[in-house]
């Protein structure tokens, strides 16, 4: 007889019963798939609400198209970047708003032409002026930032375009930021008027004589740095 003496020493009939059984036993079910963990959902749905903000924000920021129709290259004016903010730090949730949009266009290595409301009150003015749907100036919040010469974002618009990488390419069109410190006023963007010596008040032989107000500077005696600072427009 062929075969091993053990397997000859296993009866004929128990061998048909280990082969029935494992044919009748039935193979595991699949596993079912993992399911997302809470973790990565609230992830996923915070880069798409992230997303969707960036891009109404962007479409916001973007600028509309020239009536001149001339398909030519802007201009320094429509692509120039203005950021209005206060360095006073009366109100702290303002001042650190502002201070962080400041870091993120400077982040961005474009000249950015900073207005401070603290150092020239009258910049207040010319921000209302600019939002025409405020009804006064006293509900102007800042900071405010412009693209251009008709295109304006707030504080939320801003970051939510750092976040989706979106505000590089808004502001691609802005001149280059010198890597250098202005030697004159040693980046502050401001000097002392040379008209009144930062006085802001002027000698007049007029009427008799007396001091006059200096119209050539703000009520704190200080210009814009002739060396850094792009002119008003």
């Amino acid at each position: 007889m062929e075969g091993s003496p053990a397997a000859s020493m296993i009866p004929r009939k128990d061998l048909q019963a280990l082969l029935l059984s494992d044919v009748a036993t039935p193979s595991p079910p699949p596993a079912a798939p993992c399911s997302p963990s809470p973790s990565s959902s609230v992830r996923v749905f915070h880069r798409v609400r992230v997303a969707a903000s960036a891009l109404r924000a962007l479409r916001t920021l973007q600028a509309p198209p020239s009536a001149g129709g001339g398909g030519g290259a802007a201009s320094e004016a429509d692509r120039r970047v203005v950021l209005y903010f206060t360095s006073l730090h009366v109100v702290r949730n303002t001042y650190e708003d502002c201070r962080a949009v400041r870091a993120i266009l400077r982040g961005l290595r474009v000249a950015v032409d900073e207005r401070d409301l603290a150092m020239d009150p009258r910049y207040l003015q010319e921000l209302a002026a600019l939002l025409p749907r405020l009804a006064s100036p006293r509900r102007v919040t800042l900071p405010q930032v412009f693209v251009g010469v008709a295109t304006s974002a707030a504080r939320d618009e801003v970051r939510r375009l750092h976040e989706a990488g979106e505000l590089r390419r808004v502001v691609a069109g802005a001149v280059a930021a010198s890597l250098a410190a202005c030697g004159r006023c040693g980046g502050e963007r401001y000097v002392l008027c040379g008209s009144c010596n930062g006085s802001h008040k002027r000698y007049s032989v007029k009427g008799g004589g007396g001091f006059r107000t200096c119209a050539g500077c703000n009520e704190n005696g200080l210009v814009r740095c002739p060396d850094c600072s792009p002119p008003d427009v």
